[in-house]
């Protein structure tokens, strides 16, 4: 049995919590998002929490990492990022 979309979007979440990820904003943000969006060549595994290939022989990172750095950020709501790997 495939998981729904919104099982897998909550499994995506409690792993990000699990790996230390715990700002409200971050978390939000990250639901918001659909990293499928990013991930052409394997969008199946787009919440997988590991980086995966995209474009160019580049790789979207792995999305705890993601989570982890921009929480340290203290990002505010003015603010915009942009991660570089």
């Amino acid at each position: 049995m495939t998981p729904s979309a919104a099982e897998t979007k909550m499994q995506f979440l409690f792993t990000l919590r699990a790996q230390g990820v715990t700002d409200k904003r971050v978390l939000e943000a990250m639901e918001r998002i659909d990293r499928a969006r990013f991930v052409q060549y394997q969008p199946e595994r787009a919440y997988d929490d590991t980086p995966l290939p995209i474009n160019c022989g580049q790789t979207i990172s792995q999305p705890s990492v993601v989570g982890l750095m921009t929480q340290a950020l203290n990002v505010q709501p003015r603010d915009k990022v942009l991660e570089v790997g």
